[in-house]
Formats: structure tokens, C-alpha cells, sequence
């Protein structure tokens, strides 16, 4: 039908089935058979013909102005395709839990959507376990499992670790001193995160486990309370020191930590678009460059 609307588009132009049918490189004849069938179609008569050539009836001039809007909005449509296909232009949806996401993201988000200004970001927060089963074009996560139907890509490092407020903290080294904080409590702890009953259940094995134990919900929260000083606070280490200038100190490397790691994660059918190819390109470089400054 659009190919029929081409050459009925031509023809008005063109003022003749002859002239068209040059034009369009087809013969005549093959011309005049496809008006027939647009007139058989429409039950009306489309164009009149004369000794100098054809006009339009009526019905020609409204069939006309629906083929110019619509191939003028197929030609558009053409174009937008080609540019998402070839130039970097899009809109993706980034998934990640929100303490994973306000250490990664803001330096990243800021030089990315400078550079590209047709490509548009938002954000799906959700635990490391759930981003996967949202609607998203990204995903950064902790530890993910291995999935057939998704590519991983190694970000990053980091650990789960003890932390207190570095202007109270036992003497650097003292593994004693140490424990003698852990039991004195509380320990301050996200209680979703799996990691931190890893440690709980490591610091009871070695009689260092505080009888007052404060689960939260939000590893933003467990940081807030240790920054207002109250106990000992279960945290990945990234986690407790984005934009505190180090507040937060680790409380004893022989103390038990979870090591952790940080992947990007797509589908592996994803329309790898140039737009799509530069946001995943520009996050694992983002990704590898925090991991040259990991400290264990």
C-alpha cells in the first residue's frame, strides 16, 4: 500500500502517467495498473485523464493529502530509527540498590549526560536481587548469581566490614580494644543484607558478638548512626566513605569483612544500539577506574 502511495504521489506531481513512470523507473502500463487498483479500492475514480496528461478528481485531492502526511511522517519515522540505530541517541533505565548508586552514580551521571545530550537516564532502585526483575536496561549489582540469559560484566570491588567513628575509636592495631568496642554495642546492622549476618554469625564464633544488636532497614541509616557515633556499624566500605572525607573508620582489619563485588548486568539479547554501546561502555569504565583505588 505505501509503495502504491509513492506512485500516486508521483503521478499528482508529475502532472502524467508517462512522466511518473519514467520517474519512478517502472513501465507505464505497470503504472497504470497500479492506479486502477487504488481506484478499484477506494470505489471512486482518482485522477481524470486529458490530452496533456491527468488532473485529480475530488477524492484524488483528499487521497493526495493523506499520502503526502503519511509518507512525510513514515520519512520521519525512517529517520528517528536510523538515528537510534547509528547515533547516540536513546533512553535507557539504570537499576541498583540506592547506597550502591549514591557512591557510583553522581560523578558518573554528571560527565555522562554532559557528553551525551540525546541520551536520556533514569534510575529503578531496588536490592541487588530484585533489579533483575524490574523493567531495566542496566544493572548494577553486588554478587549476582550467574544467569543464562544475561551478560556480567566485573565492575568493582568492595567488602562489608565493621565501622565506627574514627574520632572514637580504639588505638589503630589493637586487636583487643577492638573487641572490647564490639561488646560494649551496639552493632548497628541493615538486617536484609545478607552479608551482615555473615558477620554476626562470625563475631558469635569468636565471643565478639555485642549483646545489643540494632537492625535496620537502610544501609543509609546504619551509616547516619554511626556517624552520630552510636556503636559499631555494619557497612560496605565504599558505602562508609563516599563524601565523608573518612569519618568512618574500619575498627580492625582481623575483625571478619565479606568481600564483595560489583557487576554490570544486561540482557544478552539487547538491542545494541550505538546509544546503548556508549551508556554500557561509559559505566564499566567508571566501574574500573573506582576499582584502581580500592583499598583492602
Amino acid at each position: 500500500m505505501l509503495d502504491h502511495l509513492r506512485y500516486f504521489q508521483a503521478v499528482a506531481r508529475c502532472g502524467s502517467l508517462s512522466a511518473a513512470a519514467r520517474i519512478l523507473q517502472i513501465s507505464q502500463p505497470g503504472l497504470t495498473a497500479v492506479i486502477k487498483q487504488l481506484e478499484e479500492g477506494f470505489g471512486t475514480k482518482l485522477l481524470v485523464r486529458l490530452r496533456t496528461g491527468v488532473s485529480l478528481t475530488s477524492t484524488g485531492e483528499e487521497l493526495l493529502r493523506f499520502a503526502n502526511e503519511s509518507l512525510a511522517r513514515l520519512e520521519e519515522v525512517e529517520h528517528r530509527i536510523k538515528g537510534l540505530e547509528s547515533d547516540e541517541v536513546g533512553s535507557f533505565v539504570i537499576g541498583c540498590h540506592e547506597s550502591l548508586g549514591a557512591y557510583f552514580l553522581p560523578r558518573w551521571m554528571t560527565r555522562f549526560l554532559e557528553s551525551n545530550p540525546r541520551i536520556q537516564l533514569s534510575l529503578s532502585n531496588a536490592p541487588s536481587h530484585v533489579v533483575l526483575d524490574a523493567t531495566v536496561h542496566f544493572g548494577i549489582v553486588v554478587n549476582p548469581e550467574p544467569h543464562p540469559d544475561l551478560v556480567q560484566m566485573k565492575l568493582l570491588r568492595d567488602a562489608v566490614d565493621l565501622f565506627v567513628l574514627a574520632e572514637s575509636a580504639p588505638p589503630a592495631g589493637d586487636l583487643e580494644a577492638a573487641k572490647e568496642r564490639l561488646r560494649r554495642g551496639p552493632l548497628v546492622f541493615a538486617g536484609r543484607i545478607l552479608q551482615s549476618q555473615q558477620i554476626i554469625d562470625q563475631l558469635a564464633e569468636m565471643d565478639a558478638l555485642p549483646s545489643r544488636l540494632l537492625p535496620c532497614g537502610d544501609l543509609e541509616l546504619v551509616k547516619s548512626f554511626a556517624l552520630a557515633g552510636l556503636g559499631v556499624a555494619v557497612l560496605p566500605r565504599r558505602v562508609a566513605r563516599y563524601w565523608q572525607e573518612r569519618r568512618l573508620r574500619r575498627l580492625h582489619p582481623a575483625l571478619p569483612f565479606i568481600a564483595d563485588e560489583i557487576h554490570l548486568l544486561f540482557r544478552g539479547d539487547a538491542h545494541r544500539t550505538r546509544a546503548f554501546l556508549t551508556t554500557k561502555d561509559a559505566i564499566v569504565a567508571h566501574g574500573r577506574a573506582l576499582d584502581g583505588d580500592y583499598e583492602d
